[in-house]
């Protein structure tokens, strides 16, 4: 009676015929998608573009190029001066910005509802009209190995993670990073990156999402003035190199006197929505797995390294199914002053035994669900979660069925689907295990 009172409760919480966001859409000629998600509580917008294109798809020794255009898309176009874009948003009452990633680019601006037209017109222009010279790419070019040196080079923790993507990924380009590798960035040129955007950026290419007080009555008349003339670009093909299997467990070790906080982090290679052939569920399965392991300071990790053992001030695991190809499931922990990372590596390793042995209940199977439907719901709350989840989504191939049908899916996952999860991720292959320790850390 308790199961059934559990699921009755998830299924009054969300009902399986309800979508996540109920977006509209429709295609531009020109092979643009079209996305609308209505949100009417106040009279502002989200517009963002999003180009099916990120780091993992630059040339051989070319890294850098997908986030250098992050940069440079804000410069001169044949009707704007250089940073006159994000000067214009700004005297409109607006805010924009980008972002880069291993499988997609995105602009996005966030404005009052009657200068939706304005930004449109300004991003339309940027798809095709973008003005590089060797005054504008030098300058910029400096900046971004500033940001490098910043984000990465002082930062013993970030160039840990960054030497385990190249252990984890022995021939996938998720081994290099996103922001590209300093020696290879100073050699770009301008022919590179002119090669880059003419291949890259064109509407056949990208998805306009636009969330906010805005109908499609309002919102398709725009798209087809401002993006709809725009003409298609050459078809993109996405040539990722596929993964070799691993024959051996691989171990990184960073040292650096600026460590306060030694870390340990052990990964496993994981399916995404996009590579989970043979066994369909198993990303969902993997998102309940993580929920119960590191979602909150009541996870299993989290209780027993932290608060039961006390061995560790912190303790979790991460996972994300959305990669175009495939994905990572990460354990994590500190150990509190006083503890070896050797007992705390054998107290982690224990409770990843344990998982193996035992599996997972019912009951952490049933929180899980309800937690994460339960978050589903509050995204509708905040003005932007919608663009960006489904922006990230359709960038990597999946489709706004799938977007919406993803609380059906999880409710749908059964004990039994997250224990052969798991137990295929964790058992079948090498792992890649990373230490971050002071000089004198043990």
């Amino acid at each position: 009676m308790r199961y059934l009172l559990v699921i009755l409760g998830l299924l009054l919480a969300f009902p399986v015929s309800a979508g996540v966001f109920n977006p509209k859409t429709f295609t531009l000629d020109n092979g643009m998608e079209v996305v609308l998600i209505e949100n009417n509580r106040v009279p502002v917008v989200r517009h963002m573009v999003w180009y099916k294109v990120g780091s993992a798809d630059e040339p051989a020794g070319k890294s850098g190029i997908a986030h250098y255009f992050e940069h440079l898309m804000f410069k001169a176009t044949k009707k704007l001066a250089a940073g006159e874009f994000s000067k214009i948003v700004a005297k409109n009452g607006g805010q924009d910005n980008a972002f880069t990633s291993y499988d997609y680019t995105a602009y996005y601006q966030t404005v009052a509802k009657d200068r939706l037209g304005l930004v449109m017109e300004m991003e339309a222009d940027r798809m095709t009209n973008l003005s590089l010279t060797k005054e504008v790419i030098e300058p910029e070019r400096q900046v971004i190995l500033e940001e490098r040196r910043q984000r990465t080079d002082n930062n013993p923790g970030a160039q840990l993670r960054e030497q385990i993507d190249t252990v984890q990924y022995m021939n996938h380009p998720y081994r290099i990073p996103v922001i590209g590798w300093a020696h290879e960035i100073k050699a770009l040129s301008l022919e590179d990156l002119n090669r880059f955007y003419k291949a890259w950026y064109a509407p056949n290419n990208a998805i306009l999402i636009v969330e906010g007080d805005v109908s499609m009555a309002e919102l398709k008349p725009l798209a087809e003035k401002h993006y709809g003339s725009i003409p298609r670009g050459p078809e993109m093909i996405r040539l990722r190199p596929t993964e070799p299997p691993a024959h051996a467990d691989r171990r990184v070790i960073k040292r650096d006197q600026r460590v306060r906080q030694p870390s340990l982090q052990r990964t496993y290679l994981a399916p995404s929505y996009r590579t989970s052939t043979e066994d369909d569920k198993a990303p969902y399965a993997l998102e309940i797995l993580e929920n119960i392991m590191g979602g909150a300071a009541t996870s299993r990790l989290y209780t027993s390294l932290v608060i039961d053992q006390k061995l560790a001030v912190s303790a979790g695991m991460s996972y994300s199914p959305s990669r175009l190809d495939m994905s990572e499931l990460t354990f994590w922990a500190s150990p509190q002053a006083g503890v070896s990372m050797a007992v705390l590596e054998e107290a982690l390793l224990k409770e990843i035994s344990v998982l193996l042995e035992k599996g997972v209940s019912f009951d952490e199977v049933a929180r899980a669900q309800k937690s994460l439907v339960n978050d589903a719901v509050f995204a509708r709350d905040n003005l932007g979660t919608a663009a960006q989840v489904i922006g990230g989504a359709m960038a990597i191939g999946l489709s706004v069925d799938q977007i919406e049908s993803w609380p059906d899916a999880i409710q749908a996952i059964t004990v039994e689907d997250v224990n052969r999860a798991l137990r295929t991720v964790l058992k079948d292959q090498k792992t890649v295990t990373g230490l971050l320790l002071g000089l004198e850390d043990k």
